[in-house]
């Protein structure tokens, strides 16, 4: 993207109210509306065929006919939404946050307030998108171990060997084989249960 182009934002009205004051507020703050939703329904097709830089949600209180199309949305295709609410409270915060709201504010939407409050949630979307990513690689890594360390086990007790011993087999069979430990050690492993 462009970084000198105004976003791109999709607006969801699930509020009995005009769009109207969403649509000028995110005028006046510079940005770009692609689309508008009329209820949470158009959600998804509009975030895959509009792919948008931010979501925006006016509703009154998020509910389930709200927030399921977010959640799939975040599952598929995600990226920052900001949900303004007339109604608050630990519940229906913490389910909105469950479907993918980055930022929830209890408040109309206002021109001189949009902008911070979009650039708050594209850097929270981030930070939680680079969280996820790190969580995913420790457990890729926290998984490839133990199949290594499975691996390991099986080898020194069919060969005999000790614990260094069966890691450097290990090694130098997928240093040959040009495979990461890991895929050998599965290798291994899916063999030694075919022959069992």
């Amino acid at each position: 993207m462009d970084p000198s182009a105004p976003l791109r934002l999709l607006l969801v009205n699930d509020a009995d109210r005009p769009m109207r004051q969403l649509r000028d507020a995110s005028a006046d703050a510079g940005y770009r509306v692609i689309a508008e939703a009329d209820g949470a329904a158009e959600l998804w097709r509009l975030a895959e065929s509009q792919r948008p830089d931010v979501v925006i949600v006016d509703t009154e209180s998020p509910t389930p006919d709200t927030l399921e199309p977010l959640a799939l949305m975040q599952r598929f295709a995600p990226r920052p939404v900001v949900m303004f609410a007339e109604h608050g409270g630990m519940p229906a915060i913490q389910a909105a946050v469950r479907a993918g709201v980055t930022v929830y504010i209890v408040d109309r939407v206002s021109a001189e307030r949009l902008a911070p409050i979009i650039d708050m949630a594209r850097v929270k979307f981030e930070e939680d998108a680079a969280l996820k990513r790190q969580l995913a690689d420790l457990e890729r890594q926290l998984e490839e171990r133990k199949l290594i360390e499975r691996a390991k086990g099986m080898l020194m007790r069919r060969r005999g060997l000790g614990e260094e011993e069966a890691y450097a087999l290990l090694r130098r069979r997928a240093m040959n084989a040009g495979l990461r430990l890991a895929e050998l050690s599965r290798q291994l492993i899916d063999a030694s249960e075919l022959l069992d």
